[in-house]
């Protein structure tokens, strides 16, 4: 059941939800996994898949009559649902996007930053229980908006080799263009080290559990990361006018998700706090994941009576939350005063899944607290900047005797002496 308490008893740290965190075992794993990718590439992939997704498989990567065969198998509905959640998508990241410029104010001062696609990426897409569609949609259009080549995805088979339909058909959508049947830290591997059949990629994006958390840590240096993703959390900020029946479905909507996500609601009403407590207990006994959301209800579901909703938007900031909904009939006006949150649903008809499937902002976000400091995930994030610089011997004539002066101070008589000598001077 979820714990309500009054404000003075509030502590920011317990509401956070921590990071992942591996101890010494599976880090040694961890290891072991990614030395024998390295090792033995395509082969060590076939073994694990025989060993944790008990899965013989013929290729390590979906093949095209694959691919067609689980197109031509969905649902006309569920293809149409897919291309209207990503346009919805496109044209949200689609404004993200960033150009390059000059500067050339001054005579014979050219300056300037080129905006450069990364030439491919990788992106992981969990297995488990649920097959993420969304997930593709959203870590897949960035980088094709951001002008990357070539898309590489790694996501679980099942026991019979194959990939879920719905995610195949999500990744042919959204711009896909190589997917390989690995999950697991060997997933992350494969795409950061290559393969004889998957190639090495630039960056690798996308939630995954410890063992993919702990890989991302790992290679990062040789690849770049986007963030090491915690469990999911939603904050609802609501006010004594909220139905009480929305406000708990939003927070199971969260808590399904992991036995370790977080569900707080934060409110000006003791009235609200205690129907939306019995609501929830209601709503999880018809909830079909039932034993995930209850075990993270009983650990991580709290309600917190703040004194005015004033006070509830500095409890939001100090929480930092991944998923945070003003469930208030002028949410605008509290808007701005929001400093850290990944996402925010504004008004009573913005429930969090709107994000995850539809809207067209990113549902990749960042979690545990993270929010204080980074950024849900966009068109930036497949990209990497490079700056020029050019000045004709005039334009360095006027500043030579400033460099040299400035490097000296620094007693870096080298930088000195290059601007120095095409003046014959020396330092």
């Amino acid at each position: 059941m979820m714990k309500i308490m009054p404000v003075d008893q509030f502590d920011p740290e317990e509401f956070k939800t921590p990071p992942i965190q591996a101890g010494n075992e599976i880090e040694a794993r961890v290891d072991e996994i990614i030395a024998a990718v390295r090792a033995k590439g395509d082969e060590a992939l076939r073994d694990y898949a025989r060993k944790f997704d008990g899965a013989e498989l013929e290729s390590v990567l979906v093949t095209d009559a694959e691919m067609e065969e689980a197109f031509s198998s969905c649902d006309e509905a569920f293809l149409e649902t897919l291309r209207m959640a990503r346009d919805n998508i496109e044209a949200f990241h689609r404004r993200q996007a960033r150009n390059s410029f000059v500067v050339s104010e001054e005579a014979g001062r050219v300056m300037g930053q080129r905006v450069i696609p990364l030439k491919r990426v990788g992106l992981y897409v969990p297995g488990g229980t649920a097959p993420l569609s969304s997930t593709v949609l959203m870590d897949a259009i960035p980088p094709r908006i951001a002008g990357v080549r070539e898309i590489v995805m790694a996501t679980p088979p099942g026991k019979d080799g194959r990939i879920a339909r719905e995610i195949l058909c999500a990744a042919k959508i959204a711009g896909v263009t190589k997917i390989v049947k690995a999950g697991g830290a060997q997933a992350i591997a494969a795409m950061a080290y290559g393969t004889e059949s998957v190639p090495r990629v630039d960056k690798i994006v996308g939630p995954g559990n410890i063992y993919v958390a702990t890989a991302k840590r790992r290679v990062y240096g040789v690849v770049d990361i986007d963030m090491i993703a915690g469990p999911s959390e939603i904050l609802v900020l609501a006010d004594g006018k909220s139905n009480p029946a929305y406000v708990a479905a939003d927070l199971l909507s969260q808590a399904e998700h992991d036995k370790l996500a977080s569900a707080i609601l934060v409110t000006d009403s003791r009235e609200l706090a205690e129907q939306v407590q019995a609501e929830v207990e209601r709503q999880l006994q018809a909830l079909p994941r039932q034993e995930i959301a209850r075990a993270s209800i009983d650990r991580n579901g709290k309600i917190v009576v703040a004194r005015d909703l004033e006070e509830g938007i500095r409890i939001a900031n100090l929480i930092a939350p991944e998923h945070l909904e003003i469930c208030v009939d002028d949410p605008f006006r509290y808007l701005s005063r929001v400093e850290s949150a990944g996402s925010v649903f504004l008004g009573r008809n913005a429930p969090e899944a709107l994000g995850d499937y539809w809207a067209g902002p990113n549902h990749t976000l960042p979690t545990s607290g993270t929010a204080r400091f980074s950024s849900p995930l966009s068109v930036d994030d497949f990209v990497k900047k490079s700056q020029f610089i050019y000045y004709s011997r005039e334009a360095l004539a006027e500043a030579k005797d400033q460099i040299v002066h400035f490097a000296m101070r620094e007693q870096l008589n080298g930088h000195a002496n290059s601007v120095a000598i095409r003046f014959g001077e020396t330092v």
